[in-house]
């Protein structure tokens, strides 16, 4: 009884949200170790970017470039304020909005309850997200202050092994972070099909997992920097127009 103020179909949409969620999170970790994807290709190529960048007297570049990733990550954090902000206003008018939206033939609405219930889980996704762009955005600035110390060019070769290796996973901890927060944004989308019904809601859920596997696992990007890292066995890439 303490769950009837929402429907079974909409109990059944919303775990299915979270298997698919939650799901993919973890297979995309185990696929990180067995097979070629964005993050674990990413990786591959800021390594040759870290060791390139110890050869350079003038790092004024690399320095350039780690502010512009850190820049994405800020914008990215200070518009979830904002989103989360509009959605606290919405769930402090729910009468009004129901009001509004009752009137559009597509929209359901089952009870007062089922409308904050799904605006109070599009909080806590950009609630998350927000969290993972915060920490991103500190772990930038983390690498920022091991580019200005790294060791200089003529430096022990095994100083130059350790610093590549810790550097490069710093990045890709914040890359990582960056990607999570990313993913909320887009399981909020799928949120957005709640509204007007739970099948709508497991159907966005769904493709939204589609997507995301096709983006990081098999799209032609990842075709790309995967020969960028590895100069033998090349993969063919379409026509860029594609």
């Amino acid at each position: 009884m303490a769950l009837s103020f929402l429907p079974l179909l909409d109990w059944i949409a919303l775990v299915w949200f979270l298997v698919c969620w939650v799901g993919y999170t973890q297979y995309a970790r185990i696929q990180h170790g067995k097979r070629p994807t964005i993050a674990n290709q990413l990786a591959a190529n800021r390594e040759q970017w870290i060791e390139k960048m110890l050869k350079r007297d003038v790092k004024i570049s690399d320095m350039t470039g780690l502010g512009i990733l850190q820049r994405n990550v800020t914008f990215f954090a200070s518009t979830t304020i904002f989103i989360i902000a509009g959605l606290l206003t919405v769930l402090g008018s729910t009468q009004q909005a129901i009001n509004l939206l009752s009137a559009l033939p597509w929209i359901e609405i089952a009870s007062r309850a089922a409308w904050e219930v799904k605006i109070i889980l599009l909080v806590i996704c950009f609630a998350y997200a927000f969290f993972k762009f915060t920490w991103s955005m500190r772990q930038y600035n983390f690498a920022v202050v091991l580019f200005g110390a790294a060791p200089d060019q003529s430096g022990d070769p095994e100083e130059h092994k350790l610093f590549i290796k810790h550097t490069n996973w710093l990045l890709s901890r914040a890359s990582n972070s960056f990607n999570y927060g990313l993913r909320a944004y887009t399981f909020a989308i799928a949120v957005l099909g709640w509204f007007f019904n739970s099948w709508i809601f497991i159907l966005c859920s769904s493709i939204v997992v589609l997507v995301l596997y096709r983006r990081e696992c098999r799209s032609a990007t990842l075709d790309a920097l995967y020969n960028a890292s590895h100069h033998s066995n090349e993969k063919t890439l379409p026509d860029y127009w594609g």
